[in-house]
Parts: C-alpha cells; sequence; structure tokens
C-alpha cells in the first residue's frame, strides 16, 4: 500500500523533528509493507528502503545519494531524503511496517524555510532539471519491492553490501543521538543487524 500526499503542514522525522514537505515539489509517501519477518529485524527496512531510494535516484538523475546512517540521502553533503520507519506488531510477527519517506524533488532554495537552506536540497537544485515526480514513485516502489524480496529469499546480507556501497557514514567520525543516550565515534561498518558499528 502506498500513501502520498502532495503537501504534509506538520511533516515529522526522526526524533520528532520537523519535515519541510512544500506542495506540490516534493514526495511525500508513505509505503506500508508486510514482510514475514520477526519484529527485531523490522529496523533493517529503513537500510532497505534506503538503498531502494538511493537507486532510483541514480537511475532517473544520474546522481547519485550517498546514505546517512541510518535514515538520510545526501547529496553533495546536503539532505534530499528522510526516511522514517514504523512498526505494527505482536511480540512474535510483524503486521506491517510502515516507511514514511520524503524526498525533495523539485524545489529551488527559496521553497525551503530560512533555517533549513543550508542543509537542505533538491534533485532539481543539483541537477537543474526538473523532475517527473510520478515516475519517481514508481521507480521508488519498483526498488522497495525488488529489495523486500531479496531480503526476504536471502536475509540481510546482499542489502548489507549494497548499503555499504552507497555508505557516506562508513570511515567518517558520527554521533548518534538517541531518546536516552549520544554516542560518538568512528563508523568502521554496519552489522548484521542493520546498526552502526
Amino acid at each position: 500500500t502506498i500513501v502520498i500526499a502532495e503537501e504534509q503542514t506538520a511533516g515529522r522525522g526522526r526524533l520528532e523533528r520537523a519535515w519541510d514537505s512544500s506542495a506540490n515539489k516534493g514526495i511525500w509517501m508513505s509505503v506500508i509493507i508486510r514482510p514475514k519477518i520477526s519484529p527485531q529485524y523490522a529496523p533493517q527496512f529503513t537500510l532497505v528502503a534506503a538503498v531502494a531510494i538511493t537507486k532510483a535516484i541514480e537511475d532517473l538523475s544520474n546522481c547519485t545519494p550517498e546514505i546517512k546512517w541510518p535514515n538520510d540521502l545526501l547529496i553533495s553533503g546536503k539532505k534530499v531524503t528522510g526516511i522514517l520507519t514504523e512498526l505494527q506488531a505482536d511480540m512474535d510477527q510483524v503486521h506491517s511496517i510502515i516507511i514514511g519517506i520524503g524526498v525533495n524533488v523539485n524545489q529551488s532554495i527559496k521553497s525551503f524555510d530560512e533555517t533549513v537552506q543550508s542543509i537542505a536540497t533538491s534533485l532539481k537544485m543539483e541537477t537543474g532539471n526538473d523532475f517527473n515526480r510520478a515516475e519517481l514513485v514508481a521507480k521508488t516502489a519498483y526498488y522497495i519491492e525488488k529489495y523486500t524480496d531479496m531480503y526476504v529469499e536471502n536475509g540481510f546480507a546482499p542489502i548489507k553490501l549494497l548499503w555499504e556501497s552507497y555508505s557516506g557514514t562508513i570511515g567518517k567520525r558520527i554521533k548518534a543521538t538517541m531518546l536516552t543516550e549520544t554516542l560518538e565515534g568512528v563508523a568502521v561498518s554496519i552489522t548484521n543487524e542493520g546498526y552502526c558499528n
């Protein structure tokens, strides 16, 4: 199931941060998937989605975003995509994984609030071209389905290899902010569970 909005008036990202979702310029959608997996593996689908969106953008724009663990895609060091994954499950069974996706597509710098102009970008700003948003949605859905099927059949290992090939995090000093603590260090890899190591 895919739910798409033309605009969000209260878009949010990780840790309840605001997400600037201007009308008719970007892709603001939620993809609901129902893989037959145990709940402890659900967080890996943030990484599955990151690889899928990276491939879709690469196919249509000739830009290759870097994935910033765990849920951002960057071009030229600025955020072009955010991913927020939520879970509906029992103790031993996933009912659904909701992957919220925000992609800055046809914005100009003036489309963004002044508070994020220095850290946000769009595909149009990076290439000078307008993009067909429906085509990018279709390509993203194609890759989410492809990589979800790959995950269910073969586990996380092939997704991990793809994710690492697009990573802008590995080898860099990072600060990971969580609900109860902040960790700092150099990212060496991601674990087989999808956590930064």
